[in-house]
C-alpha cells in the first residue's frame, strides 16, 4: 500500500474498497441517556495516532472476494454484507492483511482490523457536534425504518459525514474491536474497551 498524500483516500486494488485517513485528535466521548438525549461528556479521549477507516461498510462482492462465502440475508453485489459475527469480521481483516502483504501493498507494521469503539465514535463525529454528523437529520445521513422500505440499501447511498464516511448512522450495525465494558471517567489516551467478554461492541444502528 503506497502511503497516499496527506488527507487523500486509498482504494484497495481489485476490491474497489476505499479507506480514508482519520487524523489524531481529542474529543468528548458521550453516553446516551434514556430517551436518546446526551448526558454531559463523561470521558475526554485523546487519540494520539491517526488511522484508516472504510468510507463505506464492506459490500457483499468485497466480502466474497476475500472470504468466498456470502452470509447476507438481503442479496446484492453492492449491498452491504450482514449476518456476520465478530469472529468472522476479524477473519476477514486477517485475510485482507495477508492478501495485501503478499501483494507488497501493506507497509511494515500495518494491519487491517476493526476500529476501537473510541476510534469509531471519533470518526463518526468527524469534528461535529449534535446529532447525525451535525446535520440533525437522520434521513439525510442514514437508512432507518421510515425510509428503507424494509431492507438494507447500497453502499454510499446517503450523505457522507465531514470525514467522507457514509452510513455511520443506520443501514447495518458496525462492529468494533472492543468487548462491551464500562466507560471510564476523566481523561484517557488511546483507550480500548474490555479485551474479553461476552458481548462485542457494535455501533451506528440498522435499517430497521
Amino acid at each position: 500500500m503506497p502511503i497516499p498524500e496527506s488527507g487523500k483516500a486509498y482504494i484497495i486494488p481489485d476490491l474497489n474498497l476505499e479507506i480514508r485517513p482519520i487524523p489524531p485528535g481529542t474529543f468528548p466521548m458521550r453516553l446516551p441517556t434514556r430517551g436518546y438525549t446526551f448526558a454531559s461528556p463523561i470521558t475526554l479521549v485523546a487519540l494520539t495516532r491517526g488511522f484508516w477507516l472504510g468510507a463505506t461498510e464492506v459490500t457483499q462482492s468485497q466480502w466474497q472476494a476475500v472470504m468466498v462465502n456470502n452470509p447476507s440475508h438481503f442479496k446484492g453485489t453492492n449491498l452491504l454484507v450482514e449476518q456476520v459475527s465478530w469472529s468472522e469480521a476479524m477473519e476477514f481483516c486477517r485475510k485482507l492483511t495477508e492478501r495485501e502483504r503478499l501483494a507488497g501493498r501493506l507497509p511494515e507494521g500495518y494491519i487491517y482490523t476493526l476500529p476501537t469503539e473510541a476510534q469509531w465514535e471519533y470518526a463518526c463525529l468527524a469534528g461535529t457536534t449534535g446529532y447525525y454528523g451535525g446535520t440533525g437529520r437522520l434521513d439525510e445521513m442514514g437508512w432507518c425504518q421510515s425510509n428503507t422500505g424494509g431492507s438494507t440499501k447500497t453502499m454510499g447511498s446517503k450523505q457522507a459525514n465531514a470525514g467522507g464516511l457514509h452510513n455511520m448512522h443506520r443501514n447495518v450495525w458496525e462492529l468494533c474491536l472492543d468487548w462491551y465494558g464500562s466507560y471510564p471517567s476523566g481523561s484517557v489516551t488511546d483507550p480500548r474497551g474490555s479485551v474479553t467478554g461476552t458481548h462485542s461492541v457494535y455501533r451506528g444502528g440498522c435499517w430497521r
